[in-house]
């Protein structure tokens, strides 16, 4: 559902509409007078087929108080987490393929007392108990239009993401988005490129030396386990069409670093991926739009390609 305020309910709508003849069926957890006309109320997700081409299957989830758009409600934030919560489990369970969540407004939930600083997180905290194969995440990766890019730090002041840079953490990253590529898109051999932090990748150290005490000791990790690892690059040339034609992911140091790229190639249509977890995660890459909820205009591109990327990685993993 998302916050039930922002533009989550018209782009589920708008989804719903656009791949209603395809096999990428979902269901909605959700206040069904969020969805109009279009919804159907399902007693079980395993209804979801026989509804699908029809009507908007939701899943019933009552909201203490009516959304009303644009306006965001602390009492409601309870209803937003429990449909998370809800998602994570039916997913557990195998009632459904994956999890594509809507954006929520991180400043309500901690209103009501929520202790992580997001989606990404807070899907983690619910899995960290199951098993899973290979590397554990949770690790951001941003999809968009013929450039993936997997984040080694993500929402911190730049000053501080430089100061958690390590070796180990540029190495985790790429093992776990290497072991990603190959599970849940289907490349066999997955080529990563990794930035470098500084102008010219710091120009063989006199523009800075961490390329050479911190970035290069995990592209040599990455090799020496058999991975195909280019790095460090300088960050100005790694994004051209030429330059993304020889990797299947780049490996971002910083947050700017890699969504730029990502939304200047693709700004309506990027996905956020959770790379790393033992169940399929993904969202559509923008907010909850409040400033534009309810007047009809806010484009569910992002949301689509989301629901499109969970649908074939969990046909993936179920193969």
């Amino acid at each position: 559902m998302g916050d039930p305020a922002g533009i989550g309910p018209e782009i589920t709508q708008k989804a719903w509409t656009a791949l209603k003849d395809t096999p990428a069926s979902f269901f909605v957890i959700g206040d069904p007078n969020l969805y109009g006309d279009i919804a159907e109320i399902l007693s079980r997700p395993e209804e979801t087929d026989q509804v699908f081409a029809r009507r908007l299957p939701v899943l019933p989830l009552a909201l203490a108080e009516a959304a009303s758009p644009g306006k965001p409600a602390t009492a409601n934030a309870a209803a937003t987490i429990s449909a998370i919560e809800q998602a994570v489990a039916f997913t557990l369970s195998g009632h459904a393929g994956g999890v594509v969540t809507n954006p929520i407004s991180k400043a309500v939930l901690k209103s009501s007392g929520f202790a992580h600083p997001g989606h990404t997180e807070f899907v983690a905290a619910l899995t960290a108990t199951v098993d899973q194969v290979g590397p554990r995440g949770p690790v951001m990766m941003l999809a968009g239009a013929d450039l993936r890019v997997a984040l080694v730090t993500i929402h911190l002041p730049l000053r501080a993401a430089i100061d958690h840079l390590t070796t180990e953490a540029i190495f985790h990253t790429a093992q776990v988005t290497a072991t990603a590529l190959q599970t849940d898109f289907g490349i066999e051999n997955p080529r990563l490129a990794i930035a470098g932090l500084n102008p010219h990748a710091g120009e063989d150290g006199h523009l800075g030396r961490e390329e050479i005490e911190i970035v290069a000791p995990a592209v040599a990790a990455l090799r020496d386990m058999g991975l195909i690892a280019a790095g460090p690059l300088p960050p100005d040339v790694m994004f051209h069409a030429e330059a993304r034609a020889n990797y299947d992911a780049a490996i971002c140091l910083y947050h700017d670093q890699g969504l730029i790229p990502v939304k200047t190639l693709d700004f309506w249509g990027g996905v956020n991926v959770t790379l790393g977890l033992p169940i399929v995660r993904t969202s559509p890459d923008h907010g909850t739009g409040f400033d534009i909820a309810g007047s009809g205009s806010a484009r569910p591109d992002s949301l689509i390609n989301a629901i499109r990327m969970a649908h074939d990685m969990a046909a993936r993993r179920a193969a």
